[in-house]
């Protein structure tokens, strides 16, 4: 029984490092705890997992060159709460301060920046699955412009997650391209979406003003979107706008902006 249970612990270790780098840490914290201070364990780490994220973690990973990004901040905000709860809103210091001068600058044309992963806390190289390159800081996928069922601009998004609802498949022409490849996950984010909303259509004019403002900063390196979208919103001069290669998924649910 004991074996058993210390495999359980050691799975559940290992699940929350994936999913948050640090949670694995915590959990075993709440185990050494747990016992002398007599306290239940499904007390104890719920409270020690909030006071890491909102207390001790921040000011630490300042110190090793990361910052966690504002989550009740009108102007740059998280597409919902778990992004910051599992740790994964950090970025460095550059582009923390990239995205905070272009919210505040497009805010004023109606704008929200609204961010999906960035980076976890610590250490360069650490994956943050199951993206391919947000381990260093410079990373950040950030949620295009919509409409509502009026035609009017919306802070709403046409997913829960942020990811998997695509604007427009029929015309993304790489995506049949790169499954024909063999690349079986390009299109995997479609079953993450954890719910959708289909009356919201991409806002173009304001998505493509979001775009050209991040990539106008000279600390940008790249931004990916699908061909079709660079094309349909009159980017195709934008050489800081790239197609990100069959390896990734795809980018029409979402923009993927990294900094030098």
């Amino acid at each position: 029984m004991k074996f058993l249970k210390a495999i359980g612990h050691l799975f559940l270790i290992i699940f929350l490092t994936i999913l948050t780098q640090v949670g694995g840490v915590i959990w075993i914290l709440t185990l050494m705890l747990s016992k002398p201070l007599k306290s239940k364990k499904r007390y104890s780490f719920p409270l020690l997992y909030l006071s890491f994220n909102l207390l001790i973690i921040p000011p630490v990973a300042k110190q090793f060159g990361r910052e966690a990004l504002p989550v009740f901040n009108q102007e740059l905000k998280p597409r919902n709460w778990v992004y910051p709860l599992l740790f994964r809103n950090y970025v460095n210091s550059n582009l923390k301060t990239e995205l905070e001068n272009s919210a505040h600058s497009l805010f004023k044309s109606g704008i929200s920046i609204t961010y999906l992963d960035a980076n976890f806390p610590f250490l360069d190289g650490f994956p943050l699955l199951p993206h391919l390159s947000h381990n260093d800081g410079k990373k950040i996928d950030i949620s295009f412009m919509y409409l509502d069922e009026h035609g009017t601009t919306t802070t709403k998004k046409p997913s829960v997650s942020g990811y998997g609802a695509y604007v427009d498949s029929n015309k993304n022409r790489t995506t049949t391209s790169c499954l024909n490849k063999g690349y079986w996950q390009y299109d995997f984010s479609k079953y993450l979406t954890f719910g959708k909303n289909n009356h919201l259509i991409l806002d173009r004019s304001k998505t493509k003003l979001l775009i050209k403002c991040l990539t106008s900063n000279p600390s940008t390196q790249k931004l990916f979107i699908e061909p079709y979208l660079k094309e349909s919103m009159g980017l195709s001069n934008e050489s800081k706008i790239r197609f990100h290669g069959c390896q990734a998924v795809r980018h029409d649910d979402h923009a993927h902006l990294q900094i030098k």
